[in-house]
């Protein structure tokens, strides 16, 4: 089990991917597109902004009229805040800062390390559907007319620097031997054990 220093360390970065993952869900910047040099169109998952220097924005009216890879990268970025928050209530028992569980220390380790791999199960969603939303847009960025395609914004790299920073802090949580549990371990075992090193002394 993780030292509480280390339990801590994770489930702050752990608390920033969400935070990062949650505002690039959020963000409307997903990919972008310029037409001439002042008007600009922007893409989100939830809406769409168009404009020169005041810019507008609109709501996705129909889920069924969105492209694949949207409608796919919303689900999976839902999923991963879920799972997300799921992972904090879960460490949040576990970790020993809290007084949960108190009297059964292996319960606590264990939930806490589920908590950790709930976090990087998280961050593993997050890093691959946005992957997959990049990989789609290079590829219609190469096959069309490049002054008509979009090209992938901000909220691409919130994106992933939320499931690396969500993934390292699960490390972190789920690590069982990031302490000196071994060597606490081996002390209480020598203390079962009986005081004569030597069993000759006993005739002596």
């Amino acid at each position: 089990m993780a030292s509480s220093g280390l339990q801590l360390l994770g489930f702050l970065l752990s608390l920033v991917g969400l935070a990062a993952t949650v505002a690039a869900t959020l963000m409307v910047e997903w990919k972008k597109q310029y037409q001439g040099k002042t008007h600009r169109i922007y893409e989100g998952l939830w809406m769409s902004c168009s404009g020169n220097e005041r810019t507008t924005c609109e709501l996705h009216q129909s889920l069924l009229k969105l492209p694949t890879e949207v409608q796919a990268t919303r689900a999976v970025m839902l999923l991963s805040i879920l799972l997300s928050v799921v992972a904090v209530l879960v460490s949040t028992v576990g970790m020993k800062c809290t007084h949960f569980m108190d009297g059964r220390p292996e319960s606590k380790s264990i939930t806490t390390t589920i908590g950790g791999i709930l976090f990087i199960l998280a961050g593993l969603l997050t890093l691959v559907i946005t992957s997959w939303y990049v990989s789609t847009i290079v590829q219609t960025y190469q096959e069309s007319h490049r002054l008509e395609s979009f090209e992938f914004g901000k909220a691409v790299f919130v994106s992933w620097a939320g499931g690396l920073l969500t993934m390292a802090g699960g490390a972190f949580l789920s690590c069982r031997r990031c302490s000196g549990s071994g060597s606490t371990e081996s002390i209480s075992v020598n203390h079962l054990l009986p005081t004569g090193s030597n069993p000759k002394s006993n005739y002596v």
